[in-house]
C-alpha cells in the first residue's frame, strides 16, 4: 500500500513538473519565433525603449536584435503585414533604408499628425490622428505586397508621397518633408 502511495505522489509531481516546463517553453518559443501579436509587441517595446538592446533593426522580412556579448537574435515578421516607420520632417532628416528601432532619430518628436493611407485599389488603410514617438517616428503595420499613397498633415503643412511593402522595400521612410 505504501509503494502505491509513493508511486502516485511521484506521478503527480512528475505531471506538475512537465506541465510547468511546457508552459515556460511555449512562452519562450512564442517570443523567439514570434507569432503576429508577440512580434508586433516586441517591435513596439524596442521602439519605445521598454526593451533594451545594443541594436534592433527591422527589414521587410525580420527583426534583428543584437544584445550585449555580441549575441544576435532574428525574429520572422508576420507574413501578411509589413512594418514601416515614417519620420516626417520640416528641416532635418537622415538617409535610411531599414529602420533602427534603437538608433534612428527623427526631427518631430511626440507631435500629432493626420495620416491618410490608401492602397493602389483605392481602399483606405489608415485615416487617423497619430502621435509620433519619442524618436520622432510614426510606426505602422500595413498589408504586405502593395503600393500605397500617403498624405501626412501637421500644423498647416502637408506632404504627399508613395511607398510600397514588398519584402525588399525600405522600412524606414525619412524623405517626407512637410511644406
Amino acid at each position: 500500500m505504501k509503494i502505491k502511495s509513493i508511486i502516485f505522489m511521484l506521478l503527480i509531481l512528475l505531471f506538475a513538473l512537465v506541465a510547468c516546463g511546457n508552459d515556460d517553453t511555449e512562452s519562450k518559443n512564442a517570443e523567439e519565433n514570434g507569432n503576429n501579436t508577440d512580434i508586433k509587441q516586441l517591435v513596439a517595446d524596442y521602439s519605445t525603449d521598454k526593451k533594451e538592446a545594443d541594436s534592433a533593426s527591422i527589414t521587410g522580412k525580420e527583426l534583428i536584435v543584437s544584445t550585449s556579448g555580441g549575441k544576435e537574435k532574428t525574429y520572422e515578421l508576420p507574413k501578411d503585414e509589413f512594418f514601416v516607420s515614417i519620420a516626417p520632417f520640416v528641416d532635418q532628416t537622415h538617409p535610411c533604408t531599414f529602420h533602427s528601432l534603437t538608433g534612428c532619430q527623427g526631427e518631430m518628436v511626440e507631435k500629432e499628425f493626420d495620416v491618410y493611407i490608401e492602397d493602389e485599389d483605392g481602399n483606405v488603410i489608415v485615416d487617423k490622428k497619430v502621435k509620433s514617438l519619442a524618436n520622432g517616428f510614426i510606426d505602422l503595420w500595413v498589408p504586405r505586397d502593395k503600393k500605397y499613397d500617403i498624405t501626412i498633415e501637421h500644423d498647416g503643412k502637408k506632404v504627399q508621397s508613395e511607398f510600397s511593402t514588398f519584402a525588399e522595400d525600405p522600412t524606414c521612410l525619412t524623405n517626407m518633408q512637410l511644406t
